[in-house]
């Protein structure tokens, strides 16, 4: 895919950003913009009508419950996200909360038990 200057300028700026201060970003996007991140991920791409199709390749993980274990779910989002202590902490204490969009269904399955193994209530969507 090929991107203007101005795009890959905000790209870089992105990267340079903590997980806490890119869930910000894109909270503030929704708002400004009256869009959901998780509909621009599946559909923007592809238009309307490939919905349906897009839908049945990719989910995202939602984190709904923590559950009594917050030590372990933290661990666990810190050791699947490859996350620092704080970041994972930081989205655990924001549940319910997407823990990762746009993937493939095996891997959202295999997301999805390793938080479930830590005491976690998990939703695909």
């Amino acid at each position: 895919m090929s991107i203007s200057e101005n795009g890959q300028k905000i790209i870089d700026l992105l990267k340079e950003l903590t997980v806490s201060e890119l869930n910000e970003v894109v909270k503030a996007l929704e708002e400004e913009f009256g869009v959901s991140a998780a509909a621009v991920a599946v559909g923007g791409a592809g238009g309307a009508g490939d919905d349906a199709d897009e839908g049945n390749d990719t989910v995202a993980v939602e984190l709904s419950e923590i559950g009594q274990q917050k030590i372990s779910v933290i661990k666990a989002i810190k050791e699947a996200l490859g996350l620092g202590l704080k970041e994972a902490k930081e989205m655990v204490e924001k549940t319910p909360t997407l823990v990762k969009e746009g993937i493939a269904v095996e891997e959202a399955e295999e997301l999805k038990s390793k938080l479930e193994a830590a005491g976690a209530t998990v939703t695909l969507k």
